[in-house]
Formats: C-alpha cells, structure tokens, sequence
C-alpha cells in the first residue's frame, strides 16, 4: 500500500509556490481568509468552559501531573487521528456535518447526530456565558456584591470573606425560639424547640460563604428541585439577550464576521491567563495549590477508572464529533495542510487545559491558606468552581474588582469562541443541504437559529433552570458523542475504505498520511472509544447536582436527550435503504459507495479528482 500511495503521490503532488499562494474561493460558499482565521477559530471551539473547570479538577483527582500520561496518550492515539480524518474529509468536499456524507449515504445519520449535538449544546452554552456576564456586570463597583453578607439575598447562615457571620443568629419563625451556638469548626447546633435547653437538639447547620449565597440565591434564586421551576430570572434574561446578540454579531456573515471576531476571543483570553497566574503566584499559599495540583502520584497509573476519565475528558474538551471543527476545516483551500493544524490544535488544547489548572489551583491554595481548611475541601468541579470559588478569592484579593473582571472576561470569550462553532454548524449544515434557497439567506438564517435557540434556552434561565440544564449537559454530549465518533472512525476507515481515503488526502496535500495514522484509524482508534464507551457506561451515574437528588423520571428525559443524537444513524439508514430501488443487497451496496455528487466542491478540483483516479486503474469505486 505504501508503494502505491507513493506512486500516486508523485502523480498528484501539487508544486509548493502553488500551495503557498494565497487562495482563491474555491466554492460559492467561501473560504477562510488565512490560515491564522481557521487556527484561531478552531483552538476557540476547542478550549471552551471545560479547560479551565473540569480538567483541573480531573486532574487533581487522578494523581495529579501523572493523570498527563493518560491524558496525552488517549490525545495521540484518538484525538489526533480522528481530527485529522474529519479535517481531510471536510476540506476535501467543502461541505458540513451532514451533506458530507455523501461519501457513504448509508450513514447520513452520523452528521445529524453531530448537528442535533450542537443544536443541544447551543442552547445552553450561551446561559452559561449570560452566568458569566452577570458577574462581568456586577463586578464593576468599589467591591464586589459577594465579599460581604450585608446584602438582601444573604441569610442568617452567611459568612462572609473576612470570616464573619450575619446578625446575631436568632430568629423567631412558626413560634419557635431557633438560638445557635458554634463549634470551634465554625458549625452552628441548632435547637428549634420552645423552652428547652441549647443542647437538646443536635442538628448540624451548614454555614454557607457570601459567595456562594450570591451565586445561589441571588443569580440563580435557585428552587428546591426541578419540579418547581419557578419563574423568569429577569436580569439573566437580559444577560442571555447580549449573549446571544454578541454571538449573532459576530456571526452576522458567517466565518467573514467570526474569522474576525476570533482574533479577540481565541487570544485574550491567553493574555488573562497569564495575568492571573501571575497574580495568583505572589498570594500566600499559591505554592501549596500549585504543588498539589501537580505533584505526581504514581501508583494511580494502575488505577483504570484513570485512565477511562483521561480519555472521556479528551472527547469532551477538544471538539471532536461535535461537527464545528469539521464545520470549520470544509471552508479551508483544498490543498491547506490539515495534517499539521490537527497536530498543533490538539497540542494547544492540552497546553491550555494544564495553564488553566495552574491559574486557577494558585487561587485555590491561597483560599485554603486563607481559611485554614485543607485543600481538597476547597476543590469543586463544573460551575462551583467558575462561580464560587474564584469569585470568593477575588473577594479577598487587594483590588478585587479588577480580578474579577478580568476571570469573568475571560469566561465571556472562551464561552463565545465554542458558541461560534456551535451556531456555525447548523446554519452550514442547513446551507448546503439546500444551497439554493439558504444560501442566499444566510444572514437571515443565522438570526433565526439564534433566536430559536434562544427561545429554548429561556427555560434554563428560570429560578429551577440549573437543574435542567444540568441534566442537558451530564447525557447530552458523553455516550452519544463517543457513538457518533466510533461510527464515523469505522465508516471512513472500513465502508470508505482507507486507500481511497488516503489517495483523497494525497490529491489535496500531495503526500500520503503517515503510517502511524493508517494504523489508528483501521484499528486503534476505535478500539480505544470502545473503551471510553464501555467504561463510561460501566462508570455512569444518574444526574446530580450538588446535595439534590433528582427524581427518577428525569433519569428517562436525560435519555431521550442522549439518544436524540443517536437514533438518527440507524433511523436514516432504513430511511435511504426504503427509498432505493433493488433488492435489500443492491440497496446497501449501492448507498455505502460515494454517490455520483461526491468530490471536491470546485469544478477545476473535480476535474483533477477524475483524472487522478482515472489514471490509476486499481482505485475502484
């Protein structure tokens, strides 16, 4: 096989002035304007919420700097290779997630998986970026509303940055006389009986700190569970208006505007970063966090649960299978060197996921040497880490204010660089399906899904929102994301067949892929997502959130949500194999084979695919 690629290689390889020339538009649809635009846009997509409030937590769990063996390992053997196949497959037809696949029609369902996906993640992505422009807002005052207890939505369990309590700590409610007294652990005892004596109750009080009573009753003026939703949270209505406004401005003339608007939001965020860490390196106790956060603990290397969340992580940070990476590289040249931007991607990803856990465990070091509580106690994932945590030591820091704009800004632009890809994946998706009709209106089309997608998002801004949009996100992008991904590894690999892939990627770069890539993509590759898939059905919980146990029938909704992704890929098949004339073997045969519209998108590309392949008599297809 080597020596034919070599061969065709030679026949097809395209001059190197020729390549380094800037491009022309290859397809009515447009290209990026360089490659800096693409890069940029990508790492965006790729380094979302997930870097800098999950990896970390991941990795402090699972031995600390030794969880980077796993984690690079499962990036080299899956991440790379199926970042690669998308990026080829992608800038070889010019087209999205789902007229892709007419490369193998049989399964046009692997697209829409990758399309319903981000349709899912879309709507409330953007609430978590409202979150986060609520603080932006509120943190533009002397001090920031969550340093003290003195405020409205404070109880008489506050405590506030500076360690002190609210009021006096008694209250008369229902006719009962509730009086507290304190522990040297700072918890309180409460007796709620009238008459008898402080000890007769031993009931143990849970102090909350100021910010996360902010973050609680005043953000989110969260309900007791999801069965009471309550109502609208109007000010976060208003902060979701200027998430989604931002997000359809910058996306008003699809990767012209964003291809833009990427300069900013995939590289500041790096220039906070920097600051904080810098910052979060002169505070007391930020040795002790950063020491923590990395030092290695060996023996977890035996440990298999490990090395299945270093490669569940993996698929859950980078992209890949959602669509918007291979959204982004079908606007590329066709002769644009996709091999070497999967490689520096995947690279800047992991990068940023250990320079994130730098920044934030500095902070995270300094609150246990500010409370005198270990540090394992002040470590949270998702959302309590990004709202709580951070946010009570900003509190504490000298010029608060100011490091509080700073994280939330941040949070703003990496939020908006993911939210780019996710929107951009369905108006493509939609575009090329019916070039005709939405192509022209694709600005219109942009708007409309904004504000669908807004309109949804509209029940996850309510006082119980949190609890829905929890369940959206623990099913909605984990066993559904490493179906789509193994299934579209298989296709490409096995029903396409690697040759032929193979030769499409040596008529666009004018070399073969490396062996090493041939290898994982037949083999390796899917045999490791089985992996991830079979230990993350083994390793499954139901949702949670926190303390609250979620009744049983949201367990069967998060389903639904997770197989909405799935059942596209068996459900089209019956579809295309009923409407196909032949016998049920003629069917199948026919729908795995690239349909007759199959190829590149530009006319002067097609004519060099025919010729290339025309020339060599053993390429059969």
């Amino acid at each position: 096989m080597e020596d034919k690629d070599s061969d065709f290689a030679d026949e097809v390889a395209v001059p190197l002035e020729k390549k380094s020339e800037k491009p022309k538009n290859d397809v009515a649809r447009g290209n990026w304007n360089n490659k800096a635009e693409f890069l940029l846009s990508c790492i965006g997509l790729a380094v979302g919420f997930g870097n800098v409030w999950r990896f970390p937590y991941l990795c402090y769990r699972n031995g600390g700097g030794v969880f980077l063996i796993p984690y690079v390992f499962f990036m080299t053997i899956c991440v790379i290779p199926l970042l690669l196949m998308e990026f080829s497959y992608a800038q070889f037809s010019g087209l999205s997630p789902i007229t892709v696949w007419r490369l193998s029609p049989l399964f046009k369902g692997i697209g829409y998986g990758m399309v319903i996906i981000s349709g899912i993640v879309g709507c409330y992505y953007n609430v978590i970026v409202a979150w986060a422009i609520f603080y932006f807002i509120s943190s533009f005052r002397a001090e920031v509303p969550w340093a003290s207890c003195q405020n409205s939505w404070n109880d008489e369990f506050c405590v506030a940055s500076n360690g002190e309590k609210t009021g006096n700590f008694s209250n008369t409610t229902k006719g009962f006389e509730m009086a507290f007294n304190y522990s040297s652990s700072g918890e309180a005892l409460l007796n709620d009986t009238v008459n008898v004596t402080l000890w007769q109750v031993n009931t143990t009080v849970r102090y909350e700190t100021s910010s996360e009573q902010f973050w609680q009753n005043n953000v989110l003026q969260i309900t007791s569970g999801i069965e009471e939703i309550g109502v609208l949270r109007w000010e976060l209505l208003l902060c979701s208006i200027g998430a989604w406004l931002l997000t359809f401005i910058c996306m008003v003339k699809g990767i012209k505007t964003s291809g833009k608007a990427v300069y900013v939001t995939a590289t500041v965020p790096y220039v906070i970063l920097a600051v904080l860490l810098v910052r979060g390196l002169t505070l007391p106790g930020s040795l002790g966090g950063v020491i923590f956060y990395l030092i290695p603990e060996w023996e977890k290397l035996l440990n298999f649960k490990v090395w299945g969340e270093a490669a569940a992580q993996i698929f859950y940070s980078t992209g890949v299978g959602w669509g918007g990476l291979l959204t982004y590289a079908s606007y590329n040249p066709f002769h644009h060197n996709c091999l070497r931007d999967s490689i520096l991607i995947s690279v800047v990803d992991t990068i940023t996921c250990l320079f994130a856990g730098l920044v934030v465990f500095t902070v995270i070091g300094f609150m246990a040497y500010e409370t005198g509580e270990d540090i394992s106690k002040v470590v949270r994932q998702g959302p309590g880490l990004a709202f709580v945590v951070y946010p009570e030591a900003a509190a504490k820091l000298p010029l608060s204010p100011l490091w509080s704009v700073l994280f939330f800004g941040m949070l703003i632009m990496i939020g908006l660089g993911s939210q780019f890809g996710q929107v951009e994946t369905l108006v493509s998706s939609l575009t090329d399906e019916f070039p005709r009709i939405l192509r022209p209106k694709k600005t219109i089309l942009t708007g409309m899904v904004c504000l669908i997608q807004f309109l949804v998002s509209l029940m996850l801004i309510t006082q119980g929102g949190v609890y829905i949009l929890q369940v959206m996100d623990w099913y909605c992008a984990t066993l559904s994301l490493l179906v789509i991904s193994v299934s579209e590894c298989v296709v490409i690999a096995w029903v396409y067949g690697l040759n032929r892939f193979c030769k499409d990627i040596t008529l666009m770069v004018g070399r073969p892929p490396p062996l090493f890539f041939k290898v994982c993509w037949l083999v390796v590759t899917p045999l490791s997502i089985l992996f991830v898939l079979i230990f993350s059905l083994i390793m499954h919980s139901p949702v949670s959130y926190g303390d609250y146990v979620y009744p049983e029938w949201t367990y069967g909704i998060g389903w639904v949500i997770a197989l909405c992704s799935i059942l596209p890929i068996p459900l089209l098949m019956v579809i295309q194999v009923a409407r196909t004339k032949g016998s049920p073997l003629q069917r199948i045969r026919g729908l795995i084979r690239p349909s007759p519209e199959w190829g590149p998108s530009s006319e002067e590309k097609r004519e060099m695919y025919r010729v290339a392949y025309q020339t060599h008599s053993e390429t059969k297809f």
